[in-house]
């Protein structure tokens, strides 16, 4: 019966030890996270939120613009960049969805990420992505390498067509606040 007691009180450590180390806040402060096999990234802490992006990126803080004017489009301005489709605001989503775990998943619910991609006006790829959330939100307790799994999923599946006054821009934006969908 003491044998039975010890393990289950083992059991119970482990279990709670397990669920503290998974629900680390990696995003509560500015710094910057050099991970083995890929890029660095950066997280850029603010009034308690968090921009988290590759440092790599060149347009995370940069203004739209017309290339040959220099000057911004108008505010809540929604240009015709891109031609219509029907696949990339869903495909996205589907990507984002699945680069988080089950219990990953759960831990997030209810929670919203903001999701953000710049795409290459002359080719309609995405270039950069950058990711915003809080330092108290559950996403900050996502690691690094989910958001990295995120940024090249989108890089290599998603595109768009870029139109006439689209490829008049620096860069073209879309972004989104996010809902993981649970199993």
């Amino acid at each position: 019966m003491k044998a039975i007691k010890k393990i289950t009180m083992i059991a119970a450590l482990l279990l709670g030890t397990i669920t503290c180390i998974a629900q680390v806040k990696y995003y509560s402060t500015t710094k910057t996270f050099n991970q083995c096999g890929y890029n660095t990234y950066q997280c850029d802490v603010k009034y308690q939120e968090v921009t988290l992006y590759n440092k790599a990126n060149k347009r995370t803080y940069k203004n739209q613009i017309f290339k040959a004017t220099g000057k911004e489009p108008p505010l809540f301005n929604n240009p015709d960049d891109v031609l219509d489709d029907d696949w990339t605001r869903v495909k996205s989503e589907q990507i984002v969805n699945a680069a988080f775990s089950t219990i990953e998943r759960q831990r997030v619910k209810g929670s919203a990420l903001g999701v953000s991609m710049f795409i290459d006006p002359d080719s309609g790829r995405v270039i950069e992505v950058k990711f915003e959330t809080t330092t108290f939100s559950p996403f900050a307790t996502i690691p690094v390498s989910v958001y990295r799994k995120i940024e090249t999923d989108l890089k290599d599946s998603i595109w768009f067509t870029p139109t006439t006054d689209g490829k008049k821009l620096n860069y073209i934006y879309r972004g989104w606040n996010q809902y993981i969908v649970t199993p």
